[in-house]
């Protein structure tokens, strides 16, 4: 469903498809469309969960207009960053936004540079001046602590800025996309299959997360339908990948305290799962299986063979894990009631993933918005309330018993299947309208929307990872905590700096 409106109409277009706050804002983002005949567009996606469907808003922009809308931040704070994001990259300007820093452009960038503009060359050098002013507590007694943006270890560059009293945490804003690598710009004018070789690796955690959002977004413009196996196959890689994150994710979280142990048994369990993606994919990240149709390939029964012994030599190593853990009163003293993060405010930052269903949000797209074959398959989403670490722990653990069960099932069907069909081929591609795909990677919800031109080639596209929408959420968790405790809380979270500087 899309609804086209004009700017004016926008809060109360918003306000019908949020239906009283049921259905949450899964992602905003703008396109020029000059070149199709139009002006400036932003589209506002919510999911409904009655419908299982996304209901989408289509703000059109004559481009000789005043380039200004009401901002939606105030109503649904979930858009905070989005409407940065494209007062960034458009010059589509929110009127009353409460915070219209840059978000993306840092302080080399020039004053009017709008990446995404269709008539920004891309390759041409810009330098520029503008101002970032980080966002702090005042007060008397009150401090500043910065860390970062550089960080000890191979992690990607960001900066906190903390406002202390005492040892309490007052305030922490975030500022991250310093090696932005202007992707969606990158693939415009791109064929199909050369801007998939690019999306395989906006990030190498979520590498199929991102292939399979962006395959569908293509196959939802096409009559031809994915085959089973290829299907199968497919989701086979996906809780793989979910499988590997979540347990490497469970001892990461545990470096956040010292708990060396756990990072080394939760490291050498991942190290299982990598090696065996060389067996599936022939690569460590699970690249160049997944492809727009179906599967470049079929996976022998002697690979899966391997994948059922690794999985149970996986499954009893993680279960000496949990027990360990929950038998360490120190480990549950730091962890409980620790980076808590409430139900509303995870509904009003509509957070995806762990951290919603740490907070109480029962969300989970295979279910809510069904892809492929989950809905024949039998699975539990996990959900708890208490919104702190404990909870996302939880969670992480529960999620690595699903996985596992999903993959057992999953086997089961591709060792029964009647066929190895692979992909359907030849399709022909409706052009310059927009669809989505979505899948759920290990941080939650992963969303690709796309457009292509007349010759089949990327007009627009846009990726809104699982780590988007959760990385406000980290700055009202620490608030009340000290500093000892963020290492733990960013990595109960483990957001991914990589899938916003995309």
């Amino acid at each position: 469903m899309m609804l086209k409106i004009k700017p004016n109409e926008l809060l109360n277009s918003a306000e019908i498809c949020a239906a009283k706050g049921q259905n949450a804002l899964t992602a905003m983002f703008g396109a020029d469309e000059r070149e199709l005949g139009a002006g400036y567009a932003i589209y506002i996606l919510f999911t409904d969960l009655v419908s299982h469907d996304i209901k989408t808003i289509r703000v059109d922009f004559p481009a000789d207009s005043e380039l200004t809308y009401e901002s939606l931040t105030p109503l649904y704070p979930a858009a905070a960053w989005y409407e940065r994001e494209i007062n960034d990259m458009f010059g589509l300007r929110p009127l009353g936004h409460p915070d219209l820093r840059t978000l993306v452009l840092h302080e080399t960038f020039p004053w009017g540079y709008y990446p995404l503009r269709k008539d920004v060359d891309a390759k041409k050098q810009i330098r520029g001046q503008r101002e970032y002013n980080m966002s702090t507590a005042q007060g008397n007694g009150v401090f500043e602590v910065a860390v970062g943006p550089i960080h000890a270890g191979i992690i990607e560059p960001g900066h906190f800025r903390f406002s202390q009293a005492g040892e309490d945490i007052l305030q922490l804003d975030a500022k991250l996309f310093f090696t932005h690598r202007g992707i969606e710009k990158l693939v415009e004018g791109k064929s199909i299959d050369e801007a998939l070789i690019i999306v395989e690796r906006i990030c190498g955690a979520c590498t199929i997360a991102n292939t399979l959002s962006y395959c569908q977004a293509l196959e939802k413009l096409t009559e031809e339908k994915v085959p089973k196996y290829a299907w199968l196959l497919r989701m086979l890689l996906a809780e793989v990948e979910r499988l590997y994150n979540h347990v490497g994710d469970t001892g990461n979280l545990c470096a956040g305290l010292g708990f060396a142990p756990i990072v080394s048994m939760g490291s050498a369990l991942k190290e299982k799962i990598m090696h065996c993606n060389e067996s599936l994919a022939g690569n460590r990240f699970l690249r160049g299986i997944i492809i727009p149709g179906g599967v470049r390939k079929a996976i022998s029964p002697e690979t899966l063979r391997e994948l059922q012994v690794t999985l149970a030599e996986v499954e009893k190593g993680y279960e000496n894990i949990v027990e360990l853990l929950a038998n360490h009163s120190d480990f549950l003293n730091r962890v409980h009631a620790t980076g808590i993060v409430r139900k509303q405010t995870a509904v009003d930052l509509a957070l995806v993933g762990v951290a919603a269903r740490a907070s109480g949000i029962d969300v989970d797209c295979r279910r809510d918005l069904p892809y492929g074959y989950y809905h024949t398959m039998n699975f539990d989403v996990p959900v708890e309330h208490s919104g702190d670490v404990y909870a996302r722990l939880v969670i992480r653990e529960r999620e690595v018993t699903q996985s596992l069960k999903l993959l057992r099932q999953i086997i089961n069907n591709l060792e029964n299947s009647a066929t190895q069909e692979l992909s359907y081929e030849n399709a022909n591609y409706r052009t310059e309208e927009g669809s989505w795909g979505i899948s759920e990677s290990a941080r939650g919800s992963n969303l690709h929307w796309l457009m292509l031109d007349k010759k089949q080639k990327i007009y627009r596209l846009f990726v809104r990872s699982a780590s988007y929408p959760n990385w406000p959420a980290l700055t009202m968790a620490v608030q009340g905590d000290i500093i000892p405790d963020f290492p733990l809380i960013n990595k109960s979270f483990e957001l991914c700096y990589a899938c916003v500087d995309r």
